[in-house]
């Protein structure tokens, strides 16, 4: 791996030349463009306007860096330990999923649906993403979080702390009912959860940079029953969900139906919608109960 000289136009050729086997053109362009937006602080149209310009050896050293580890598949989210999330940026590491587009939508979908929502709780937090957007957008509630990772608690504390926003972030397991209901001491109105829903079996579907770098505490249900988080937290609404309170997730496509069905057949619900995200797949499941 030789870089042709000090100029950034030289580290984009040599981005382009060791990406290509891994990324397209674009997602190289897109990672260069943070990749330097990070380290040098340049704007997109800065890298056009100064692409003839020298690098400092400090700055080549950490571009030249991030490529090494682009190479491995790690992805650029945990290189640079950033990334962004509703107009608000996170830290981030391998101890939780990085926040994905569909999320933003699904954040969206809340702060419209719930501008006067006063108790919140955000279930497999990770980072805190949803928990602090929607804290952020409706600054009179209270939103609670919790995770089944002390990790990811830690690094959700960071965030809100970086925020300056007041989040509750606590340690429970959803699938531990008692002791989860034990350590969740309020009810609410709006309860959200993105959580695992990928089996065990089908680790080998999934992309390289996913298995090797991202947690599979949030990714994989172990057993056989993929919608398993989702039953778990259907079934903790009938005491933590107020009477007309909503529940919210973000679904896999694959097993969005199964999830509307137990939903059904718990009769804990006056209306159930499935929504489809801006890919037109099945995403989003809104709850309202009775």
């Amino acid at each position: 791996m030789r870089v042709a000289g000090n100029k950034l136009k030289h580290m984009s050729d040599f981005y382009f030349s060791e990406l290509n086997n891994i990324y397209d053109k674009k997602e190289i362009e897109s990672i260069f463009a943070s990749s330097v937006n990070h380290f040098l602080g340049f704007s997109k149209t800065e890298i056009i306007t100064k692409s003839n310009e020298n690098i400092n050896q400090s700055d080549l050293l950490h571009l030249y860096d991030c490529c090494k580890e682009l190479k491995t598949n790690k992805p650029l989210q945990y290189i640079l330990g950033e990334t962004w999330f509703y107009d608000t940026p996170f830290y981030v590491n391998n101890s939780v999923l990085i926040p994905r587009p569909e999320t933003e939508e699904l954040v969206e979908i809340i702060t419209k649906e719930n501008p006067s929502a006063k108790n919140i709780l955000d279930i497999g937090t990770g980072s805190g993403c949803i928990a602090i957007s929607l804290k952020k957008n409706i600054p009179s509630s209270s939103v609670f979080a919790c995770d089944i990772s002390s990790e990811a608690i830690s690094l959700a504390q960071k965030n809100a702390l970086s925020t300056d926003l007041n989040v509750c972030f606590y340690e429970a397991d959803i699938l531990d009912r008692e002791s989860f209901t034990r350590k969740t001491t309020h009810t609410f109105d709006v309860i959200v959860s993105n959580p695992p829903y990928i089996k065990e079996s089908e680790r080998q579907n999934l992309a390289k940079n996913v298995i090797d770098f991202e947690p599979a505490l949030a990714l994989f249900v172990e057993g056989d029953d993929s919608i398993l988080f989702y039953k778990k937290i259907i079934d903790i609404c009938t005491t933590l969900l107020n009477k007309n309170g909503k529940l919210y997730f973000e679904l896999n496509p694959l097993t969005a139906l199964k999830v509307q069905d137990y939903a059904v057949q718990s009769k804990i619900f006056d209306s159930i919608t499935i929504l489809n995200d801006m890919s037109g797949k099945l995403r989003f499941f809104n709850a309202v109960k009775i």
